[in-house]
């Protein structure tokens, strides 16, 4: 990591030596002279990164941590030295020329300062590799040989796993060696991919033993390829392996062939012969077209087995393949599993009752992973005191990083963290400062990775898309999950496996990159340079020393509320790019102090928070990309926020918590903008603003938007408001609202849309459906709200080819809905609040992707809708406010059980008496392993703050701007709910609270009211 904080410096240095020439004056040829001392450093740091292993010295260890030290040295002289030098320069010009003639002395004793102090740590700069050459050891070549040598070694070992250890496979087994011998003459590639420790090399090991997999091929060969290797020894290791496994003799001159010749003997040997080849632990995405060559289709069925972690290298060969995910062991075989281990030494293998809750804590934090099952159950299986058990769970972070029976499962994870380059590391370990189980958002964390100025300049793209790849690139190495999707597939929500978060954790703390404070330790002194506070209820933010060099501070107050003591931020944050204080409730003030001082700020989010206005030192926030006061009570934004020149991403829409899952006209509110917003040429998102005045003229200037909202539309801003659309060309999300439910939107006149358009909602009454509307050849999301049209909308949006997600919430005043033809791409579909709807009528071959449907109040609806049952791909159906002739008629033994019998979550939702409840009707063999009690309570925790206690509304509820909290086991929220004396009906099977029951030890009997349905 010290290279990546060099290198980041060196661009730094770079940056500000071309642009702020008038500012460093006196200071150039001392920054010149230190970005060349730490080019030619760079090299060395990242051949250290690279040899990283068990094997490094502790010289290069202290010199690699000296020069990070030094680099984030350099980097706080250069950002206080521009932060002085900045201060001189605002206010108008003559002003400006005062304070500049006055300050004079000043800044020239400033440049003089930082002058001595950059000469000295030139000095310090050159002693550095004099001393660590003065103490160096031999540095033992073929560290990088030793740590392949450990990989092959822990590979091949899975060949000889006991057989008790394979929990959980024999699905995935059956399912791979159906493949591997379904008689398919062509050769064909089989690839495992998932993260490390998943258990891909141990189903591949367990196929590749199988007897009856051995005798249907003439020959096989196991090869461990790992993140180095040399083509020419993998071709040598497979002739090899091909005539040991034959037990035929290994040609004597092997060593001496060259590259032809072994491409040849291979060729030789396998022209005949169907044969099987493991290739485990592939990296390199290229590897597959270097070692097909050396195996030829011989049209006799053969097949290629390939383990990786990294989904773009399972994904792409030419050849017939089978890219096939591992997934995280189910519950149940992963409590075996970690039985198996722990309590080895216990009667049937079986956990004592005073340990039940410890062991299961633990195994929730390897969330499935086998080979972590395995290490953690192994530590354990020594401990046989609550005491010792009770001290892992709470210092497992040490316990990963320090004990050495926790050493194989921490290599494992830290071979995917090691292959990464700089700037992902960067990104990945900025991902550990959200709390354990966050799910993160796409575009928070790109604006947070562009604001600490992680992100590559890539000449024609935009930051946002790189960072975008980043991401995509963290996922397809399984470093970061994919929560969900939207309706285009791209993901949207990410989560950090428990276990990686502790990896980054422990690195990021040993590399001063970044700490996380939860209160459970004391702590006088703060030596990283990123810091995250996780909050407990009435505890008070701390100061520490150290704090002024911090480069990102994000608070997250996971149980708080707004009746908790209020709290006020740390100042002296001058060199802050990041201040992230989303869904903060107990600060309701900015200090005019504080705000005016961080110059160097890039992204300050106030989501959620109470504050009612923004200070007018604001305007001195001269490098701010992102402001975010989404759900605050900012009503009107301050003048000064037009000379934020470098803002990219402006978020200040309100939404109307009391709106219960569309039942009126209002969910959200604009901002007051000052005049001249368009003078904010970066600007990228602008939502939401209000309608007033010249604005939307204004915005018919801001050409680069891709994102705007605007409420309080009326009728006379149809003129402006049209010429200012088509001008948009880059624009791909639009939000329309007008003034009130009698005011008819006016957008007929668009004769050219933007082009590149994806998501459109339109809120408010609509003569007739647009025309330009079917004209979107890329909308994924169509959101029509209080349209109350009277002609058919289905037919004018049937074609459009990408349409993933469509809601229409009072939109048709009609008494049916006639799905006749198209919809090839959808996905979603929600329909809310359509009184008069009495029919639904799907046709066959309509919307064949469908997978989830929505029915919100519709009163008069008492029938399913009809042709459902030829819908094969719709796993959930949601319903609320639906007559009780139409659930009567879905429910075990009604008329039309039958038609959704295929449909695994059928969700019914009501509350009667002000409780809500919760009942799925589908039958428990049509559920998926998946489908558990657990994940369909996601989101489920009452709140005073949402009405949306149900599954299936949770998009639109995240439209409407509720908090991304921390997620925790639902049935437990649904525990927490009762303690706090909140009830909720639950009615499922009694069988799917196995395994949470442990989440209900110490509430009142009374106070729960469990209804089984074995139905």
């Amino acid at each position: 990591m010290a290279s990546a904080a060099t290198d980041f410096l060196i661009g730094k240095i770079a940056s500000i030596i071309e642009q702020e020439s008038s500012l460093i004056g006196g200071v150039r040829d001392d920054l010149e002279e230190v970005r060349r001392e730490l080019v030619s450093m760079k090299s060395f740091l990242k051949d250290a990164e690279d040899q990283k292993s068990h094997t490094t010295t502790a010289v290069d260890e202290t010199w690699v941590a000296d020069v990070r030290d030094l680099a984030y040295e350099v980097e706080d002289a250069i950002d206080e030295f521009m932060y002085h030098m900045n201060q001189q320069q605002g206010g108008v010009s003559f002003a400006r020329f005062l304070h500049q003639t006055i300050y004079l002395p000043k800044n020239l004793w400033e440049k003089h300062r930082i002058a001595t102090k950059l000469q000295k740590i030139i000095k310090i700069v050159k002693a550095i590799p004099e001393r660590r050459q003065r103490y160096i050891v031999d540095r033992r070549e073929g560290k990088r040989s030793d740590e392949d040598k450990w990989v092959q070694n822990h590979g091949e070992s899975t060949l000889f796993m006991k057989e008790e250890e394979l929990v959980g496979i024999e699905d995935n087994k059956i399912k791979l060696m159906g493949w591997l011998m379904d008689e398919d003459p062509r050769q064909t590639v089989v690839s495992l991919f998932g993260m490390g420790g998943s258990g891909k090399t141990t189903l591949a090991a367990n196929v590749y033993k199988n007897e009856k997999v051995k005798r249907y091929f003439n020959c096989h060969a196991w090869i461990t390829v790992s993140q180095t290797y040399v083509i020419k020894e993998l071709f040598r290791r497979l002739i090899k392996e091909f005539h040991q496994a034959s037990k035929e003799v290994v040609p004597a001159d092997l060593n001496a062939k060259e590259y032809r010749e072994l491409v040849e003997m291979l060729h030789n040997y396998l022209k005949e012969k169907r044969y099987l080849v493991v290739l485990d632990d592939v990296w390199d995405p290229n590897f597959w077209t270097e070692i097909n060559k050396s195996l030829p289709d011989t049209r006799l069925g053969s097949r290629i087995i390939l383990t990786t972690r990294k989904e773009d290298v399972a994904s792409s060969f030419g050849v017939k393949s089978h890219p096939f995910s591992i997934e995280p062991l189910p519950r149940r075989e992963a409590w075996t599993l970690f039985c198996i281990k722990a309590f080895s030494n216990y009667p049937d293998k079986s956990c004592p009752p005073e340990l039940e809750s410890l062991a299961w804590q633990l195994l929730e934090k390897c969330e499935g992973l086998p080979l972590a099952i395995v290490a953690l159950g192994g530590l354990m299986s020594s401990k046989n005191a609550m005491s010792d058990w009770t001290k892992v769970c709470n210092n497992l972070n040490w316990q990963l990083s320090d004990n050495p029976m926790l050493e194989k499962f921490n290599r494992v994870l830290l071979l995917s963290f090691n292959d990464l380059s700089y700037r992902l590391k960067q990104c990945f370990l900025y991902c550990s400062l959200f709390p354990e189980d966050y799910e993160m958002k796409r575009k928070r964390l790109i604006k947070l990775w562009m604001a600490e100025g992680f992100i590559e300049h890539v000449k024609g793209v935009t930051p946002e898309e790189v960072a975008s790849d980043y991401l995509m690139a963290l996922t397809s190495r399984s470093m970061l999950q994919v929560v969900d999707r939207n309706p285009s597939g791209r993901p949207k929500l990410f989560r950090m496996h428990d276990l990686m978060r502790e990896l980054a954790v422990s690195v990021s703390e040993k590399e001063k990159f970044c700490a996380v404070y939860d209160g459970t330790e004391d702590m006088e002194h703060f030596g990283a340079r990123r810091l995250s506070i996780i909050l407990a209820r009435d505890k008070e933010i701390k100061a520490w020393t150290g704090m002024s060099q911090l480069r990102s501070f994000l608070v997250f107050a996971s149980d708080m509320d707004a009746s908790s003591s209020s709290n006020k931020l740390p100042s002296g944050f001058k060199l802050l790019r990041v201040l992230d204080l989303e869904d903060f409730l107990t600060i309701e003030k900015f200090s005019v102090e504080l705000i005016g001082n961080l110059f160097n700020l890039r992204y300050l989010n106030l989501k959620g928070t109470p504050i009612k206005e923004l200070p007018k030192s604001i305007s001195s926030l001269c490098n701010l990309q992102t402001l975010d006061i989404r759900d605050t009570d900012i009503e009107t934004l301050p003048k000064g926020v037009t000379k934020l020149k470098n803002l990219r991403h402006l978020l200040m829409y309100r939404y109307c918590h009391d709106d219960e899952a569309g039942s009126n006209f209002r969910y959200v509110k604009g901002t007051r903008a000052p005049w001249k917003m368009s003078k904010l040429n970066k600007l990228q998102v602008l939502a939401c603003i209000i309608s007033e005045g010249d604005i939307i003229k204004q915005v018919g200037s801001m050409t680069q938007l891709i994102r705007i909202g605007i409420t309080n539309v009326k009728e006379d801003d149809e003129k402006d408001l049209c010429l200012s659309l088509q001008k948009m060309k880059l624009l791909q999300y639009l939000f329309l609202m007008v003034t009130d439910e009698e005011e008819t939107l006016q957008i007929d006149a668009i004769s050219s849309p933007p082009p590149l358009l994806k998501t459109l909602i339109l809120v408010g009454k609509l003569i007739k459906v647009p025309r330009w509307i079917s004209c979107l050849d890329n909308v994924v999301k169509l959101y029509l709200h209080w349209s109350r049209l009277v002609e058919d909308v289905l037919s004018h949006i049937a074609s459009l080819p990408c349409l993933g997600e469509l809601t229409l919430v009072n939109a048709y005043v009609g008494e049916k809905l006639c799905f006749c033809e198209g919809f090839s791409k959808l996905i979603r579909l929600n329909l809310m609040s359509l009184p008069q709807l009495e029919a639904i009528a799907i046709e066959q071959g309509v919307m064949p992707h469908l997978q989830q449907l929505l029915l919100v109040r519709c009163i008069n609806l008492k029938t399913l809708p009809k042709g459902i049952e030829d819908l094969s791909n719709l796993q959930r159906l949601d319903l609320l406010e639906i007559p009780v002739e139409l659930i009567e008629r879905i429910r075990m033994g009604g008329v039309d059980r039958h038609k959704v019998q295929h449909i695994s979550s059928i969700n019914l939702h009501s509350s009667p008496f002000g409780i809500w409840s919760y009942e799925n009707l589908a039958d428990l063999k049509t559920r998926t392993s998946k489908d558990t009690c657990k994940e369909r309570f996601e989101g489920v925790k009452p709140s005073p703050k949402s009405s949306s206690m149900f599954p299936g509304l949770t998009m639109k509820k995240e439209e409407q701007g509720l908090s991304s909290r921390r997620k925790i086991s639902p049935v437990r929220q649904l525990r927490d709910g009762i303690m706090s004396r909140r009830l909720m009906i639950l009615i499922c099977s009694a069988d799917e609270l196995t395994g949470e029951g442990r989440w209900f030890a110490g509430v009142d009997p009374p106070t729960i009211q469990v209804l089984v349905n074995n139905g």
